[in-house]
């Protein structure tokens, strides 16, 4: 474990994080807030601190993240990537149980585009003969 703070970028949907952790006591600050005050659903900080868990790295870290782009879910899926690189850096006996839990992989799914001629990405308009 080193004594300097460590980063990585975590992405989710249309979210970007950059994620610092550095040892420390478990805080955890995001845009300059804290985390339960930014993401005030218990389900959000619950997937933050997954990461965490699967690593066994529970109140071990100080974490600092800025976040941009996308919705609340998306930017707390972001976190989590970012923090989930980041412990594989500072822990990289944590790496074969993160990847088990899938927090290392980029959720790349995001909403599609409307096209041109339709209602929406793929629905139509209603189409009668008479």
């Amino acid at each position: 474990m080193e004594s300097t703070q460590i980063y990585s970028t975590g992405r989710r949907k249309t979210a970007v994080a950059r994620v610092w952790i550095k040892p420390g006591v478990g805080s955890i600050t995001v845009n300059s807030k804290e985390v339960a005050v930014y993401f005030p659903r218990k389900t959000l900080l619950a997937i933050i601190q997954q990461a965490f868990e699967a690593a066994n790295a529970l109140n071990k870290f100080d974490v600092v993240a800025t976040v941009e782009g996308g919705g609340l879910s998306g930017q707390a899926g972001a976190v989590r990537h970012g923090i989930s690189r980041a412990l594989v850096v500072a822990t990289p006996t944590a790496k074969d149980a993160l990847r088990r839990g899938g927090y290392l992989t980029r959720d790349s799914r995001k909403k599609e585009r409307k096209k041109y001629g339709l209602k929406g990405a793929r629905a139509r308009f209603q189409f009668s003969k008479r």
